[in-house]
């Protein structure tokens, strides 16, 4: 169904390709740091909460769109290992926060490395410099879409 029913058909088809794509490439970054010991889902748990101070597992769920429940599965694993660990919330006692370990930080800082030089050699050896330029200047519009 088209959200928009102005849209050109070009903007149509426009967004319909750069959401698949973007899809296969996100499952593709992610695979490219993905140790056997953690799920794709797992590995978007700690890159979010590498950005933040601490979150709750219900917050979490809500900016991955899933419940609850499955959001503590997938935490869980993570706990056990190590990567993440629960606190209190300095300004709710009753609220508990999840936070990474220094293990944890340091398995995002290896995986964002590891999916850097898997899409810089992806690009190198798939593409031209001149194709290069074109996703630089490709970037600079789909960036324009998420301000608002």
């Amino acid at each position: 169904m088209n959200e928009n029913p102005h849209a050109s058909p070009s903007a149509v088809e426009a967004s319909r390709q750069v959401r698949a794509v973007i899809g296969r490439l996100r499952r593709r970054i992610l695979g490219a740091a993905e140790a056997d010991d953690i799920t794709l889902g797992q590995v978007s748990v700690l890159t979010r909460l590498a950005d933040r101070a601490g979150v709750t597992v219900s917050d979490l769920a809500a900016s991955e769109g899933m419940r609850h429940q499955s959001m503590t599965a997938t935490v869980a694993p993570l706990l056990a290992s190590g990567l993440v660990e629960r606190r209190r919330d300095p300004h709710d006692g009753r609220r508990l926060l999840l936070v990474l370990t220094p293990a944890g930080r340091r398995r995002v800082v290896e995986g964002r490395q590891a999916r850097q030089e898997w899409l810089a050699g992806q690009l190198e050896e798939k593409c031209t410099e001149e194709e290069r330029r074109t996703v630089i200047e490709a970037m600079t519009v789909l960036e324009r879409l998420t301000r608002d």
